[in-house]
């Protein structure tokens, strides 16, 4: 099994992580590998290949005025206009290859100067799905193969992996926390995290397969110590560590940083993190929790505090993860660890800058963000 044949992983559980009167959900899903011959390690990520919201798919083709019945081409094989959209096709990202050849089919002035100006064109199509396209600027008679045919493939979703296998065996654990948005006058959602959440009906199977992640490791000596940064579903990759960590008999020191939003409801695998604190495996946990305080408090801030205490760890030869968000939480998070070093580390900060980038080069930095 590969990426080109991924494995019909049965679903084995689907826990909300998230105490009652949460905000958020946030799902542990357990997937079975069992007769797969899928093998993992701690860092690695599963690729799922989602379906596209039936509500979406309907809605399309009685827009564009299609049998939904209709066989039409995939290339190697023929479905169904309804399966080739829901399984198979990307219909919830607007491309501008896809933007051009609509305004030329569909004749629409309005829709050509729009393309004819890119960033108007950038701006236009955040936010907005095929749908959004086909209403306003429609195209007569238009033919199913035609449709599809001007689609790309449905890419599979990237989950860091949340177990290790040496304490799961065949089994594989993911963290996923649903999008949900409204957008332009309509809800939408994410593809993969909605179908996963709300979607799966008993013995449904999702198709897996494993992309190994070699810029995520555990350092190959137990006695190293390890510093996770994982806030939010960020924290999955951490899990696997400590599973893994646990199963080895590592006596490096373990600390994770968590946050999110409200310590009662949001404190995602808690029973388990406190239960390696109470074995001594996990030597700190510093949290994190957003909304708990007038003033919002992020593990960057936590970093910053702890300061004295992390490089004095990094001094003597911990490892740095971190996981989750790339557009705010990892900037930020770099920039907390350089002043660790420029205040405790005494040096200028294009000084502690080139000290991270050294820390990258020798494995001991290691990011997993997206």
């Amino acid at each position: 099994y590969s990426r080109r044949n991924p494995f019909p992983a049965p679903v084995l559980g689907n826990l909300v992580l998230n105490g009652r009167g949460s905000d958020k959900d946030t799902r542990h899903i357990e997937l079975s590998l069992d007769g797969s011959g899928l093998t993992y390690q701690p860092g690695d990520a599963v690729g799922v290949y989602p379906q596209n919201p039936p509500q979406l798919v309907a809605s399309l083709i009685e827009q564009c005025g299609l049998d939904p019945d209709e066989q039409v081409s995939l290339g190697d094989s023929e479905d169904t206009l309804a399966n080739a959209l829901q399984h198979y096709r990307e219909i919830t990202i607007l491309t501008r290859p896809l933007m051009e050849q609509w305004a030329e089919l569909s004749g629409s002035s309005e829709l050509q100067a729009l393309v004819a100006d890119h960033a108007a064109l950038m701006e236009w199509m955040q936010g907005r799905d095929l749908l959004d396209l086909v209403q306003p600027y429609p195209v007569a008679e238009l033919d199913a193969n035609t449709l599809v045919s001007m689609l790309r493939k449905l890419p599979p979703r990237l989950y860091s992996i949340a177990s290790s296998q040496t304490a799961v065996e065949d089994e594989v654990h993911i963290t996923v926390a649903p999008l949900r948005f409204e957008s332009h006058g309509r809800e939408r959602e994410g593809v993969a995290s909605t179908w996963l959440a709300d979607r799966l009906e008993d013995e449904a199977r999702v198709p897996v397969y494993i992309d190994a992640n070699k810029h995520f490791k555990l350092p190959d000596d137990d006695n190293a110590a390890v510093i996770m940064i994982g806030p939010g579903t960020g924290v999955a990759p951490f899990r696997a560590f400590m599973q893994e960590r646990e199963e080895r008999g590592a006596e490096g020191r373990n600390w994770l940083f968590f946050g999110e939003r409200h310590f009662h409801t949001d404190f995602l695998y808690q029973s388990e993190w406190l239960a390696w604190r109470r074995q001594g495996l996990l030597d700190g946990i510093t949290v994190a929790f957003s909304r708990d305080q007038d003033q919002k408090c992020y593990v960057q801030h936590r970093i910053r505090e702890w300061g004295a205490e992390l490089w004095h760890w990094i001094e003597q030869g911990a490892y740095i993860y971190v996981c989750g968000d790339a557009d705010a939480m990892a900037p930020e998070v770099n920039e907390a660890l350089i002043d660790v070093v420029v205040e405790h580390g005494h040096r200028t900060r294009d000084e502690a800058s080139e000290f991270l980038r050294d820390l990258a080069r020798e494995k001991r930095y290691q990011r997993d963000v997206y």
